[in-house]
């Protein structure tokens, strides 16, 4: 069903110089234009016109800085060379404009630096590529700046890291706005992992490195399809192939979570997937879930979410 133009969020992609291909596209497919999303995008430029982008592509855009006038969400992808000087003048200063009539900023890996030279990440959290987080440190000293993040939300501005933590960034802000059962068909249709940005809105998880990332991806897709049953850590290592001790140490290097903690909080986001989509009660989801009793699942939604079962149902059900 399609959803009335009235009722679109309106999201602007700002394409600069040299703007990586992988950073344009991500918000661009997350917050895709379709029947099904509730988003309108419009890729943009300093001007509108062409581009020049990096790894050999260019871009040829509609719209110039008035899109960002009319957005809700602004994106900055990542860019080549941003520690060499600052964007043009004209872009920071619609970017401030932007954020001061409520825009949110995201910057995806290096546009962290666009960002950064608005002075609206002055005295906040942030983070960007890890080959270039000493770079915008030393650049903008003002910036408290995390190179052991996927990504940080401050609210209206946001940062992310390298590439694929873009995906993550756009997933998270998408399951913060429209709820998990919108984010894990996004992940669906992206054909990526929907977990990785954590179970609460404000969680920002450990750095997965790269080579380790996918080491046990088989293990937890195995665990995703059994959160009803009992998934203790001797099953989850066996499952593995390797020890108990091993496992833990290893999953805890991959995740930044234990294993169990990862469970508990997959339990969770199973769970707000449920009240969300269903209309089963807390104590069929808690057993679903493999929680055991609503009691149980309201302990672990208060201190993990900050909210009750309840609660989160009638936020998500509100208005429908």
């Amino acid at each position: 069903m399609r959803v009335p133009d009235s009722a679109l969020t309106r999201v602007a992609v700002l394409v600069l110089e040299g703007a990586k291909p992988l950073d344009v596209g991500i918000p661009a497919q997350v917050f895709t234009t379709r029947a099904s999303m509730p988003y309108e995008v419009r890729v943009c430029g300093a001007a509108p016109g062409l581009v020049t982008g990096g790894d050999g592509l260019s871009y040829h855009v509609a719209d110039g800085l008035d899109a960002l006038e009319r957005a809700e969400i602004a994106f900055i992808p990542g860019y080549r060379f941003p520690d060499r000087e600052d964007p043009p003048a004209a872009v920071v200063e619609a970017l401030v404009a932007a954020h001061g009539r409520g825009t949110r900023l995201a910057a995806i890996s290096t546009g962290a630096f666009a960002l950064a030279a608005t002075g609206l990440l002055d005295g906040r959290r942030a983070t960007t590529h890890w080959h270039y987080t000493r770079a915008l440190a030393a650049r903008y000293p003002l910036i408290r700046v995390d190179e052991n993040v996927l990504f940080v939300d401050e609210g209206r501005v946001l940062t992310s890291a390298g590439a694929a933590s873009g995906i993550d960034l756009c997933l998270h802000m998408l399951r913060r706005e429209r709820g998990v059962a919108a984010a894990n068909h996004a992940a669906r249709r992206l054909v990526a992992a929907p977990y990785r940005s954590g179970g609460q809105a404000q969680y920002v998880p450990q750095s997965v490195p790269e080579p380790l990332g996918e080491r046990f991806a088989a293990t937890r897709e195995w665990a995703l399809r059994r959160l009803g049953e009992p998934l203790t850590l001797d099953a989850l290592a066996r499952h593995a192939a390797v020890s108990p001790r091993t496992f833990s140490r290893r999953f805890a290097e991959d995740t930044g979570r234990t294993p169990m903690q990862w469970v508990m909080r997959a339990r969770v986001d199973a769970a707000r997937e449920l009240l969300e989509r269903s209309e089963l009660g807390i104590e069929q989801i808690a057993a679903a879930v493999g929680l055991g009793t609503g009691a149980n699942l309201r302990q672990h939604f208060q201190r993990i979410l900050g909210t009750t079962p309840s609660e989160y149902r009638r936020t998500f059900t509100r208005g429908e």
